[in-house]
């Protein structure tokens, strides 16, 4: 496959069956073959983008040593502010071109849950930052229990089987600051090729060239959404979870060309997670003579503390 498919959420959220049915065929054939959707039809509207962005932009141009106060040590890197080149790809010891902020998961009804989870960091000198952070989290979260429903029923499953697993999971939205390429960067590139950890990212911001996908032949392909349009790919939780029938596709971020160096690029990633507890253990729906388990049996929690330590992002 040299494209992504494009899908449009309102077709599953029809009262027509034979829309939601072709939805449902669509992005599982999809992420059966490249891992990645560009979707339409979702819960953000403009005014909140344009709103984010500004609110995001505005951070980032903040003083080094003011963003810095909020960079929160002993916690992953899971809440607040992560400085230049401070997280590596899997395997790759530089640093990835990049600083970034941490959102995570508004726990309103489970206090015990709520004590697992880092608090959220308040931005004291953008009043509307944290405000316009929550409303955006809580619409792509919303969005993405909607495509794990239509993933599930693609499965065979029942169609809510992840909605329990999603509520007050340790999703986490990250925007992304790419500043201006100053100097050759030796062997670092916006972010190197990698596989997402969790069960499905929600990406905002693929518009423009950078972001590229490795398909099934190994060849790297643009993945450029439509202005109205998230692109959507598996992790590694929801492909392990599903004996690799669903791909968690390797991506990265490229450095522009040299006449773009000077111009930053953003892009804001949902990582949809599981509860920590969540079994990833291999469905027994996906495995055959032709599909023998391929994954060890282990819980949601456990995996994400492996990855974040090869992320380097805990000790």
């Amino acid at each position: 496959m040299n494209r992504i498919p494009s899908v449009n959420l309102q077709d599953f959220l029809s009262e027509d069956s034979n829309r939601k049915q072709k939805f449902i065929d669509e992005i599982g054939k999809a992420y059966e073959e490249i891992g990645f959707v560009a979707l339409k039809g979702h819960f953000l509207d403009d005014q909140l983008v344009d709103n984010l962005y500004s609110e995001v932009k505005n951070f980032f141009s903040l003083p080094v040593e003011t963003k810095r106060k909020y960079e929160i040590e002993g916690i992953g890197g899971q809440r607040g502010y992560i400085s230049f080149g401070k997280e590596s790809a899997k395997g790759k010891k530089e640093g990835d071109l990049k600083e970034f902020w941490h959102f995570g998961q508004y726990v309103e009804d489970d206090p015990e849950r709520a004590k697992e989870y880092p608090k959220n960091v308040q931005v004291e000198e953008l009043p509307e930052f944290n405000k316009i952070g929550k409303e955006t989290y809580q619409m792509l979260e919303k969005t993405a229990k909607y495509v794990l429903r239509a993933l599930a029923l693609y499965l065979n499953l029942d169609e809510t089987y992840f909605d329990n697993y999603i509520h007050n999971g340790n999703s986490i939205l990250r925007p992304i600051h790419y500043p201006p390429i100053i100097q050759e960067p030796e062997n670092a590139v916006r972010a190197a090729a990698h596989g997402d950890i969790n069960l499905i990212t929600l990406l905002m911001g693929a518009q423009g060239r950078g972001l590229q996908v490795q398909n099934h032949n190994g060849e790297w392909i643009d993945a450029m959404a439509e202005p109205d349009e998230l692109m959507i790919n598996v992790g590694d939780m929801l492909s392990r979870h599903t004996n690799n029938k669903l791909k968690s596709t390797i991506h990265r971020v490229v450095n522009p060309p040299r006449e773009l160096w000077g111009t930053s690029r953003y892009s804001i990633p949902f990582f949809m997670h599981p509860i920590s507890e969540m079994k990833l253990d291999v469905l027994e729906s996906c495995i055959d003579e032709e599909n023998p388990k391929l994954y060890d049996d282990i819980t949601a929690g456990e995996f994400l503390n492996e990855r974040l330590i090869e992320l380097g992002l805990k000790k």
